[in-house]
């Protein structure tokens, strides 16, 4: 990558991440962090080993159909995906920065046509991992916990809304996904005139792109089936960092409760997909769902708060890491 587009990606990065710090109470910050002891180093490092289940969704993703002898080697990928998820924290609409910077990160190694299908495939698969997650936590939240009838259409409503993202998402994979997009972008306000024309200007491009996406999808189906168990796990595994949390006050805390805990809160910050870092989201969605479960809010502000702590500091993180690329 060209040495002005990796410092574009740290500054503006780096901007963000200062914005989202200054907004802490540090006393706060601090008082949990000494209450939750060794269990915060646990929720932080827990995500060193859950970004290499991101990787190697995408590293299956990038090597199905490549000679074995590539030149993208995991490792080199581990480092590509914190730095893009980093970019993804910290900007509004999630996918509007940690993608670009995939690509260009990739493009001088596999081609930009290449980069880009195996980039969109990835955040596919991501995407869709989410949408069987929290299908899953549906029927979970069935069998463990009692509904009633608000809760029953609410679940109903879910079920629907996951089944619809679902097919949607085996739709894209079938038949690329790329000029989809693009044309139910040309219907929202605001934006449906630049997105007519760019899918006007970059229709072949966007063919060749989804054409490959089908490719990487149809030729290898034991490879999409291990990339989208490998981001379903890393989903299902992530609820770990609140389950250390809750631990230091509920030494009774159950994971079943944190999975669900986790699905809802990630269902409703992913409305608010327009706020950097989905800032307000992600807090309330765990007050609610804490609530729900009969969780103390005591303890809902102490997981919201230090799992807040931790994506900043895995942003950080990110954002070196983009420093430390070879140009």
């Amino acid at each position: 990558m060209k040495k002005k587009y990796q410092n574009g990606f740290f500054l503006f990065g780096l901007a963000v991440l200062v914005i989202m710090v200054s907004q802490l109470d540090f006393s706060e910050v601090w008082q949990h962090i000494c209450m939750a002891g060794y269990w915060f180093l646990a929720v932080v490092a827990i995500w060193a080993l859950l970004y290499m289940m991101n990787t190697l969704s995408w590293y299956i993703i990038i090597h199905n159909g490549l000679p074995r002898k590539s030149q993208v080697s995991y490792w080199w990928l581990y480092k590509i995906t914190i730095s893009g998820f980093a970019l993804n924290y910290a900007t509004p609409g999630g996918l509007m920065g940690g993608e670009p910077y995939r690509i260009m990160s990739l493009k001088p190694k596999i081609g930009t046509e290449r980069a880009s299908s195996s980039v969109i495939l990835f955040a596919m698969t991501h995407i869709f991992s989410h949408f069987w997650f929290w299908l899953l936590s549906v029927v979970l939240f069935i069998v463990t916990q009692p509904v009633n009838v608000a809760m029953g259409i609410l679940l109903a409503a879910t079920t629907c809304f996951c089944l619809t993202g679902i097919w949607f998402f085996m739709t894209g994979y079938k038949k690329g996904l790329a000029v989809r997009v693009m044309n139910l972008l040309s219907h929202l306000p605001f934006i449906k005139g630049w997105a007519m024309r760019f899918v006007e200007k970059r229709r072949k491009q966007l063919d060749r792109i989804d054409h490959q996406i089908a490719v990487l999808h149809e030729q290898n189906p034991k490879a999409f089936v291990c990339a989208v168990l490998s981001e379903l796990g890393c989903r299902i595994a992530s609820a770990l960092e609140v389950y250390f949390i809750l631990r230091v006050m509920m030494p009774e805390a159950n994971y079943i409760a944190c999975i669900l805990i986790l699905a809802f809160t990630s269902l409703f910050a992913n409305m608010l997909f327009f706020m950097p870092l989905q800032l307000g989201g992600r807090e309330g969605g765990f007050l609610m769902s804490a609530k729900g479960l009969g969780i103390s809010s005591s303890a809902g502000i102490m997981v919201a708060l230090l799992v807040r702590i931790r994506e900043l500091i895995w942003t950080a993180i990110g954002l070196l890491l983009i420093k430390c690329e070879k140009n």
